[in-house]
């Protein structure tokens, strides 16, 4: 019983330690998300408390103020930080398959598949949606990119849709803080069976990452990549 009081206990720990590191991160962008949180949580407590007062009921009023007013500041709080990572990242070469990496459960992503020298990079996830590919980068580069890497996964896999995401605030293209919404919008085309035969076609098929180590998450900037061109 000790040790599971123990476990739960550095359990929250971890998670209160988590919390300051995040607020202290989205602090360094968002200088007012400390105000901002907090205004939210004693208007909404205020809200609930004055309702309580005109119909009678303060106390019970009072108590689910307090309980909303948290989930609210849960909320907003999260919506920040979220803000506060992806401004950080964009710009950043890699910086979609950090995104990738929390699209979520039913998802197999594979980051950098085709890269070239001036680190316009491709990555692709495989769910019931398909398959689609991710690039970011120079969009008139990328076209060529996405081309080569859609040619190479014909010859070992078909029927399956295979769509493309170029991530940039231009015309066409999808913002990186909008790439996992817009993944997750995606239509469901393909059973199970199917994607589980189509990541085993494809990992069989390799790619970039198997060949060349490459860190996860943003990539860090000044890579020289070797002469001749794109890697494959």
């Amino acid at each position: 019983m000790a040790r599971k009081d123990n476990a739960d206990s550095a359990a929250n720990q971890g998670r209160l330690k988590q919390i300051a590191l995040t607020y202290k991160m989205t602090r360094r962008v968002d200088s007012k998300v400390g105000l901002v949180v907090a205004g939210v949580g004693i208007v909404t407590f205020g809200v609930f408390l004055a309702i309580g007062f005109v119909i009678g009921h303060p106390l019970y009023l009072g108590i689910l103020g307090f309980i909303l007013a948290f989930l609210a500041m849960a909320i907003i709080f999260g919506r920040r930080a979220e803000r506060a990572a992806f401004g950080q990242m964009e710009g950043q070469p890699g910086a979609a398959a950090a995104v990738l990496e929390n699209v979520g459960r039913g998802w197999t992503t594979t980051p950098a598949v085709a890269m070239n020298r001036n680190q316009d990079v491709v990555h692709r996830a495989v769910s019931k949606a398909g398959i689609v590919l991710v690039a970011e980068g120079n969009p008139n580069r990328l076209k060529s990119l996405l081309a080569a890497e859609k040619r190479k996964m014909a010859r070992v896999v078909v029927d399956v849709p295979v769509q493309d995401i170029i991530v940039g605030d231009g015309e066409g293209q999808v913002p990186l803080k909008k790439v996992r919404a817009k993944l997750l919008k995606l239509p469901r085309v393909v059973d199970g069976p199917t994607v589980t035969a189509t990541n085993d076609r494809l990992r069989a098929m390799g790619d970039l990452m198997s060949n060349m180590p490459v860190p996860k998450g943003p990539m860090p900037k000044n890579v020289r990549m070797p002469r001749g061109g794109k890697m494959r």
